[in-house]
């Protein structure tokens, strides 16, 4: 999983979509971001136009964004753009959908973030939206709050039934897991230890027997940082660049990053699939290290 508004551009795209995808990896993932919510501002490649180049340019890997606000689209249009890229993929997106968050971003591009409440009814609307958009070859009404449709159909229909999956992210048991239980095909869980993702993970599958699915209908996944080294002695050095020395990596792992060598990430991802995860987007923010996804793909998978 990239961050998008870290510095990325079609040169460190390209050449890390190629090496993720030659390497052995499940899939790609990117944040959709305008900037950080600091500066300083740095390269931040436009999402659908990357996930275009992505679709064509690959052959095996999944890819999708974690995650697209409905803040700065609307929904109509996202479900067009997904369907598109789906298709051209042949069918390798995963819609990833979210209510918007980072406050900076919004106010320096003129996008209304709304307040809490507001910004998850938005978000139950664009979902509602954008899932009968792609489900149903019949035209759609639907009147909301925030959005309106009269007789709208998505053509051409999506080649994948029902369009690509939908993925929600987020760990909200009040808002964001009953609207993954109504509307979701797979729930991202972000920065969660095992501990607690097995506990969010029991809640969503009470909240989807409430909603008469199958919990194994929804796949579960999670996002969360890795620093990874060949050797103790880069692992430190990298906990400590990442942390200005602030923390030890025992100290990261607490907070659910998966911090080690190859073989003590593989007890750490042996230990969430225990808890209930299914597939980790492992965070990799150094994009220049190409090298370093190829060692960690060797170490492994």
């Amino acid at each position: 999983m990239i961050e998008g508004q870290d510095g990325l551009n079609w040169p460190r795209w390209q050449k890390i979509a190629r090496t993720v995808e030659q390497s052995g990896f499940a899939g790609l993932y990117r944040s959709d971001h305008f900037t950080n919510s600091r500066p300083p501002d740095l390269d931040s490649l436009e999402l659908w136009i990357s996930l275009a180049w992505l679709a064509s340019h690959t052959q095996r890997i999944q890819f999708g964004p974690l995650v697209t606000p409905f803040s700065f689209r609307h929904p109509t249009f996202t479900a067009r753009m997904a369907a598109a890229v789906d298709d051209l993929s042949g069918g390798r997106l995963v819609l990833g959908l979210g209510a918007g968050w980072q406050a900076r971003e919004h106010e320096n591009f003129g996008h209304p973030l709304l307040d809490g409440d507001a910004r998850f009814n938005r978000l139950a609307e664009g979902l509602e939206v954008v899932s009968r958009l792609l489900k149903s070859d019949a035209p759609v009404d639907f009147q909301g709050e925030y959005y309106r449709l009269h007789d709208a159909v998505l053509l051409p229909r999506p080649a994948r039934k029902g369009g690509p999956p939908i993925l929600l992210g987020g760990n909200g048991e009040e808002r964001t897991l009953p609207l993954a239980a109504r509307y979701a095909v797979e729930w991202n869980g972000i920065y969660l230890t095992s501990a607690e993702f097995s506990r969010l993970n029991s809640r969503l599958d009470d909240l989807l027997m409430q909603d008469n699915r199958s919990p194994a209908e929804v796949r579960r996944s999670l996002m969360t940082g890795i620093v990874f080294g060949k050797d103790s002695q880069e692992v430190e050095r990298k906990v400590t660049r990442r942390t200005s020395g602030k923390k030890t990596a025992a100290g990261l792992r607490r907070k659910g990053v998966i911090v080690g060598s190859a073989g003590e990430i593989r007890e750490q991802l042996s230990i969430l699939e225990d808890s209930g995860v299914q597939r980790v987007m492992l965070q990799w923010l150094d994009m220049d290290d190409t090298e370093g996804l190829k060692a960690l793909a060797e170490g492994i998978l």
